[in-house]
């Protein structure tokens, strides 16, 4: 029951069909966000909803050591339960972490055919197998493009949903679709784009590019003292 209280009170729901998943299978996405705003929380607050529907997770960080990594999860999470004020967090908290795995790599040391090899040997031994992919630090550079359209096809080779943070700039305007530089010549490989805009002492959510655009969605905002999805009711 608690798992399907957290799910349900999730804001970030109000983007996906019903209860469904924002991704589809096989697909792809990006959380835009200038440095320090909230990339990687939003994109924890996606894992835990999709641990919390008893799914796998794998949490590829370019950045950041194993031991911060979970430190973000774990912090976030009990944020989420601090804000319900559900009882027996501690339980559940130890129910969804075997449906975890973070990985590390250095940058310069990233590359599909690494990370394909890796998780070949994680499935292989029945040690841990994907359902969803978060990739944090990866580098929208000029060489992304190739290892950007080889996780795309990875992903559809194996039904995942991977998702993207995406570091953008202030003083680099977007495009007249919202679209940053840093995806301009390859924003048609994601199915969802989402952005974080700091306006003043708020971050708002902006769906850029997927979803259902005819669809009257509430208001999101990013908290920045919780760091957890709200509606701005």
């Amino acid at each position: 029951m608690l798992k399907k209280d957290l799910i349900l009170r999730n804001p970030l729901r109000l983007l996906g069909q019903e209860d469904q998943y924002i991704l589809p299978e096989g697909g792809i996405g990006a959380v835009l966000a200038r440095a320090g705003v909230g990339k990687t929380a939003l994109m924890v607050q996606l894992a835990l909803d999709t641990l919390l529907r008893e799914k796998n997770v794998l949490h590829v960080s370019l950045d950041d050591p194993v031991d911060k990594v979970s430190l973000w999860h774990k912090e976030v999470f009990h944020n989420m339960a601090e804000q319900y004020n559900l009882p027996q967090i501690n339980q559940l908290w130890d129910s969804i972490l075997p449906k975890r795995f973070i990985m590390t790599f250095k940058v310069d040391g990233f590359s599909v055919p690494k990370l394909e090899e890796r998780l070949r040997d994680l499935t292989e031994q029945n040690i841990f197998t994907p359902q969803m992919i978060i990739v944090d630090g990866f580098p929208f550079d000029d060489t992304a493009l190739e290892p950007l359209q080889q996780l795309r096809e990875f992903s559809n080779r194996h039904g995942l949903r991977i998702w993207f943070s995406v570091r953008t700039h202030r003083h680099e305007a977007p495009g007249p679709d919202g679209i940053p530089p840093q995806l301009s010549n390859m924003d048609n490989l994601f199915n969802v784009i989402l952005q974080l805009q700091p306006e003043g002492k708020k971050v708002h959510v902006k769906v850029l590019r997927g979803v259902d655009a005819e669809k009257d969605y509430p208001e999101l905002m990013l908290d920045p003292a919780t760091m957890l999805i709200s509606r701005n009711d």
